[in-house]
């Protein structure tokens, strides 16, 4: 089975740079060889050991199969709410996975064996009619406390995404074809292999009591625009899986497609609206590549936006004024009240970002330029 290591992209890495850390302070003290990066806007201080962030162990690992560049993206950012859930950033301090190694992972994420038992996917079975590999990635994430000379561990949340689709070869080389896993064996195959996690987090040296949260998470399909979302998640005490707690997010593409029929009034006000921005910004700057959106619900309610904005002209002083732009179309036609970026790029860079936090009824800008 292959695997591989997802790359985070620079200009995500830019983007949480210029939003986050603004509001962050750094170097807060917590003993002689750990300190935090502050917290801020409700995100989690983060671990920094001997003047260095403190990595995860086995970072990025999943099996190689889904090609959809989104799910990573919303399998980590989704694992940090659900953990907001249980562990409050006021009170823990986020440190990434230390107990599940790069090894124990792959371990984990094959095929069950003779050479590797402790496999989640089931064997492969007939070539002409595999059976899924259901388990696509894990993901682990500490909480800890300051107790004075060091941290402590506090709590776990562990990710597990399974994936709703499952792509095969009958022949090397030969056509691909696809499996679609129903919701209920999602959940079924997911709840085993969360089990199966509990038991042998039990067992790592280090762990002990600890709560340990694991939540679900549904891979969306390669061709999909959007990531996938959590469905459910347990907080155990124990060795055993104790209650499921159900979620209910989702995430659409805007501007939906006019033959979608699976629209709520409310999807139908934010489709209109997001519609408007589109044509208002367009009529400023026609020469745009495309205007999209990532929209999230949250039991029915938008929670945030993730918009891009592709650009085909390069002169400083254009992206200046439509940036300026953008800003006051966005306050009169998108929703208030949610969190919303708005990333302008061309073909190869970005170059500008219009973004409002979660409460707020102003839109803050900033231009990439060059000296």
């Amino acid at each position: 089975m292959k695997l591989k290591v997802k790359k985070i992209a620079t200009a995500a890495a830019l983007l949480m740079s210029t939003v986050v850390l603004a509001s962050c302070g750094f170097g807060h003290s917590s003993s002689k060889n750990y300190s935090t990066t502050g917290s801020g806007n409700g995100n989690y201080q983060g671990v920094i050991q001997n003047g260095r962030y403190k990595t995860s162990k086995a970072r990025g690992i999943n099996v190689a199969q889904n090609d959809n560049p989104y799910n990573q993206k919303s399998f980590e950012s989704g694992l940090t709410q659900v953990s907001k859930r249980v562990f409050s950033p006021k009170s823990y301090i986020f440190q990434e996975g230390q107990y599940l190694n790069t090894n124990t992972l792959q371990s984990w994420l094959g095929r069950k064996s003779k050479k590797n038992p402790n496999g989640l996917n089931p064997v492969r079975g007939k070539k002409s009619d595999p059976n899924p590999e259901y388990i696509q990635q894990i993901e682990e994430q500490d909480y800890m406390t300051d107790s004075g000379r060091s941290m402590k561990l506090k709590g776990i949340v562990i990710g597990v995404g399974i994936n709703s689709e499952y792509n095969y070869q009958k022949k090397t080389d030969g056509p691909s074809f696809t499996k679609d896993i129903s919701k209920d064996e999602m959940r079924q195959q997911g709840e085993i292999a969360a089990q199966k996690i509990l038991t042998r987090l039990r067992h790592t040296k280090g762990v002990g009591d600890v709560p340990i949260v694991i939540a679900l998470y549904k891979q969306a399909p390669d061709d999909s625009l959007v990531g996938g979302s959590y469905f459910a998640y347990s907080k155990n005490n124990g060795n055993k899986i104790s209650s499921w707690t159900n979620l209910h997010y989702k995430t659409v593409v805007l501007p939906k497609a006019s033959a979608t029929n699976s629209r709520t009034s409310a999807d139908s006000q934010d489709n209109d609206n997001f519609s408007n921005f589109k044509s208002q910004i367009q009529s400023f700057f026609p020469n745009l590549s495309g205007v999209t959106a990532q929209a999230q619900y949250n039991n029915g309610q938008l929670a945030g936006m993730h918009i891009t904005v592709t650009t085909q002209f390069y002169s400083q002083t254009e992206i200046t004024s439509f940036t300026q732009y953008i800003a006051r179309a966005a306050k009169r036609y998108l929703p208030s009240g949610i969190p919303i970026d708005i990333r302008i790029q061309a073909d190869s860079e970005m170059q500008a970002i219009v973004y409002r936090d979660s409460g707020s009824n102003t839109f803050h800008t900033h231009i990439l330029d060059s000296y």
